[in-house]
């Protein structure tokens, strides 16, 4: 069986990533709660995977890094180190950098930065200070060192036998014995032959390697077995501390391979107190509790449990199942055509066997927007930090789940949303003290389904928009007429216009007018909407409404003379016919009395230029986005749909209130109305319709 160690080292690179997301979230979590004893050994955890799995591929700039990291964390583990805030913030910064040691083993080749390599050298001098031997500290086995610091050496005799599936296994023996190395200094070394067959015997694919190794480390018994965690299954090892005495001088480097081992480790073996199989050799109960193995039984129960897709895959096993529901339709309205009951029920048992298989493949992209969510925790603590502010983030509605695309997408308009609310929003905590509020800051973030949407809301306990300042620079750059007078959602609005800021001065973080626009932009690419809400002295909340996946939706077919449009189903509220009456009062006035309601009336035949005369007899499809409501006048009322969409091109991008196409049964294409924006336009066009209005006509 051959091993594709390039597929193997991405795959590593991608957990351990994964890992140090993981890492992050609970160093955070353990800067709340310093006693968090879960927390602490999640992160040592974390450091030792991805120590143990870059050793494995010889990344040696990430082994000698996590080394240091991983002994601090030990020493935390067992209470030499106490939790405080230069520890969580050097533990960060270390993180952050595994994270750029882990993209440059990514591309390959590649090697750190200037400023990178300095800041190892900083982080490293500060890791020392934490792992210098606490006098307090009951007397334990010597904690791990970097061996390139002073510290009480020892010296070990290390047997070690492999197994002969450890090549099957996808392990290189040299791997483990290059890995040692960066705990200490290999005196000597000797190979063992004892265990090689016959020529005859002889299987290329079975490995008859062992060593017999005399090791000079100040690193713990502990520290040195955990080298050979990979293949603890495979193989014999036996780990004995000796006295310095009996040390031969120099280091022969991994040169010496003569088959019988030299006369002083005769010596070692002699003098030391050997131990038994180290698979059978008790483990701390610390260890025990925090460890993670790389290879368990509840690990590989685990692997049973997931598995890792490629995101391609996914997309393409989506466009299939979209073509399949393309298929069905056509193949059921043959079946309609045909007068055949049998067909016809078999080809009504396809399309719902096709629905479920739609249902369950979209469900395979929904995930949970938590693990967006949690990223931005670390975004606030840095932030608020910078800003000298004391700022706290509520999260609630993490496991509301959304389409995999959308929540990829929606990353980087969440983040500017916030550091936003941190920078223009929460105030001081002076000025937040003289306003009689809380000095500490709140920022929200929700998340909620609402009526087949996704809304994600960003709230803050600030000080508001301030509505005369934005008004005031809007009429200075001609946004708004001199003596219009806009209402206040108008206002806030209008911070999302290119270019527009209302700072004074310009920081790192905001002030130059760019990004807000940016941010509607991209929301808008989504098929979402944002809309602002702020009080003076109380504070902001943005809310952000996304569909909740791209790829398919329900829809509701409509005919108008000989074209056919898709209203997404979860917008349709109610159907109701129009008279021939009702429909030239309707007409006149613009809007029709929905039981005491004023609802505005778009003709869809009119809207979109369509030639000849509306049928006698035409139908209101009553639409409801957010808080806007109007009804869509049509010709035929044609029934559900499962709707596929097709993106329409770069030419009908400017294309207004047609958010996408599709494919019918009958192979005739479909626009799919853009509600939201047919919806904004009529609110934006003139407020013309209110209750004394409506009292008027009808008296009338």
């Amino acid at each position: 069986m051959s091993i594709n160690l390039d597929q193997a080292q991405q795959t590593f690179i991608v957990e351990a990533r994964e890992q140090l997301q993981a890492m992050e979230e609970s160093l955070l979590q353990l800067e709340t709660d310093p006693g968090d004893d879960d927390a602490i050994g999640a992160i040592f955890r974390a450091a030792h995977t991805i120590k143990g799995s870059a050793g494995l591929f010889g990344l040696e700039p990430i082994v000698s890094f996590t080394h240091i990291v991983e002994d601090v964390l030990d020493r935390l583990r067992n209470g030499s180190v106490e939790v405080d805030a230069g520890l969580i913030a050097v533990l960060l910064k270390s993180s952050d950098h595994m994270l750029e040691l882990i993209n440059v083993a990514a591309n390959q080749g590649g090697t750190l930065p200037p400023p990178a390599l300095q800041r190892e050298v900083e982080l490293c001098q500060i890791l020392q200070e934490y792992q210098a031997p606490s006098p307090a500290a009951a007397p334990t086995p010597a904690p791990e060192t970097n061996p390139s610091e002073p510290g009480e050496t020892r010296l070990w005799h290390i047997s070690l036998r492999f197994g002969q599936d450890v090549f099957r296994n996808g392990m290189d023996p040299l791997s483990f014995l290059r890995y040692l190395q960066t705990l200490g200094e290999i005196v000597d070394i000797a190979t063992l032959t004892d265990a090689l067959p016959a020529a005859e015997a002889w299987d290329a694919e079975s490995c008859y390697l062992g060593f017999d190794i005399a090791f000079r480390s100040a690193a713990s018994h502990g520290a040195i077995n955990e080298v050979f965690d990979f293949v603890r299954e495979d193989c014999e090892i036996d780990i004995v501390a000796i006295d310095d005495a009996a040390a031969p001088q120099g280091n022969t480097g991994l040169v010496t391979t003569s088959p019988e081992p030299p006369e002083e480790n005769t010596a070692l073996v002699a003098t030391g107190e050997l131990l038994g199989d180290q698979r059978k050799t008790p483990r701390m109960p610390a260890q025990i509790a925090t460890d993670k193995q790389p290879v368990t039984s509840d690990s590989k129960g685990k692997d049973g449990t997931y598995v890792r897709v490629n995101a391609d895959k996914l997309d393409e096993l989506i466009n299939l199942v979209g073509e399949l529901v393309i298929a069905s339709a056509g193949a059921s309205l043959l079946a309609r055509t045909c007068h055949n009951d049998p067909l016809q029920e078999a080809t009504s048992s396809v399309s719902g066997l096709v629905e479920e298989i739609l249902d369950g493949a979209l469900r395979l992209r929904m995930i949970p927007i938590g693990e967006t969510f949690n990223r931005f925790r670390r975004v606030v603590r840095d932030v608020s930090q910078e800003l000298g502010k004391d700022i706290d983030l509520i999260i609630s509605g993490a496991e509301t789940e959304l389409d995999k695309t959308v929540v990829e997408k929606i990353g980087d308009p969440l983040m500017h949303l916030l550091r936003n609310a941190m920078d223009h929003g929460i105030e001081t905590a002076e000025a937040r003290l003289a306003a009689g509020k809380p000095a500490k800051g709140h920022l929200h973030l929700n998340a909620y389904h609402d009526s087949g949407s996704i809304v994600l809301e960003i709230a803050d306990d600030g000080a508001g928009l301030n509505r005369d300042r934005i008004l005031e620079k809007a009429q200075e750059r001609g946004l708004v007429p001199q003596g219009a007078s806009p209402t206040d959602q108008e206002i806030y609005n209008l911070i999302f216009e290119p270019g527009f800021s209302t700072a004074q001065a310009v920081t790192n973080l905001s002030g130059r007018g760019v990004g807000m626009d940016v941010v509607k932009r991209n929301i808008t690419l989504l098929r979402g909407t944002v809309d602002l809400d702020s009080q003076t002295g109380k504070g902001t909340v943005v809310r952000i409404r996304l569909p909740l996946t791209l790829a398919i939706i329900n829809g509701f077919l409509v005919g108008i003379g000989q074209s056919t449009y898709v209203i997404p189903l979860d917008m349709v509220q109610e159907c109701i016919e129009l008279s021939e009456d009702d429909g030239l009062a309707s007409r006149e006035q613009g809007y029709l009395d929905l039981r005491g309601e004023v609802l505005p009336l778009v003709y869809l035949r009119d809207h979109f230029n369509h030639e000849g005369p509306p049928a006698r007899r035409q139908n209101v499809v009553v639409v409801r986005y957010a808080e806007l409501k109007a009804g869509l006048v049509v010709d035929d009322l044609l029934g559900e749909f499962q709707t596929v969409i097709k993106p329409l091109g770069k030419l009908f991008g400017a294309l207004r209130g047609i958010s996408g196409s599709t494919i019918l049964g009958s192979g005739a294409v479909a626009l799919i109305l853009d509600v939201p924006a047919l919806l904004t336009q009529i609110a934006q066009a003139e407020n013309r319709f209110n209750p004394t209005q409506l009292q008027q006509a009808n008296a009338r």
